[in-house]
Order: C-alpha cells, then sequence, then structure tokens
C-alpha cells in the first residue's frame, strides 16, 4: 500500500488481493491489480496527491468492474462460447449463433 493510506484503503487492497488469489491470479498480479485499482478510488475521493483524468472521469473500478466481466446481463461473448464447444467438440458450432451456443454449452 502506498504511504498515507488509511485504515479503509488497506482492508480494500487486502480485500481485493485476497478475492483475486482465490481466483487463481499469482500473489504478484493480485497485487498490482488491488494496488491499482485502491489508488484509482484514492484519487477519485481526492485522497490521493496525483490524479489522472481518466481516474476522476470514468466510473468507479468496482462498477466497472461489474460490466465488463462478461458475467452482466449478456453473459459470455460469442467467441468465448465458440472456444467453450470446441474444447467440449460440439458438433456443429460453427453455424451456430450466440444463444444456439449458449444452449449448447449450458449457461
Amino acid at each position: 500500500m502506498p504511504a498515507g493510506s488509511n485504515k479503509k484503503r488497506e482492508r480494500q487492497y487486502e480485500h481485493i488481493k485476497d478475492g483475486l488469489k482465490k481466483r487463481g491470479r499469482s500473489e504478484d498480479k493480485a497485487e498490482e491489480i488491488a494496488a491499482r485499482t485502491v489508488n484509482k478510488e484514492r484519487a477519485r475521493s481526492g485522497e490521493a496527491k496525483q490524479k489522472s483524468k481518466s481516474s476522476t472521469n470514468d466510473m468507479s473500478s468496482s462498477r466497472r468492474g461489474g460490466l465488463r466481466s462478461h458475467q452482466g446481463s449478456q453473459g459470455r461473448t460469442k467467441d468465448q462460447l465458440y472456444n467453450e464447444a470446441k474444447q467440449k467438440k460440439i458438433k456443429g458450432r460453427s453455424k451456430m449463433s450466440k444463444a444456439e451456443l449458449e444452449k449448447a454449452v449450458g449457461r
């Protein structure tokens, strides 16, 4: 954690890092992502000495992650579904629509 961080940001950092490690990220990558996320939140709330325009104008990290995770309302992309169908050796996958691929691989 950066110097001058408060207890809330330290807890947030640990929570993000632990969650990423549980999902299979390496220790180094989990630390990097957690630090970037917390630093962005610090910039958005005015706690950081330096801040970029994208840090203050973009949507919050928690909202952005949820929308861009491909698990939201639209689900996985067609390419992701196609690759999963390929791994499961589903025949006719190249001619399937996204909806058909979803049904074939199971949601």
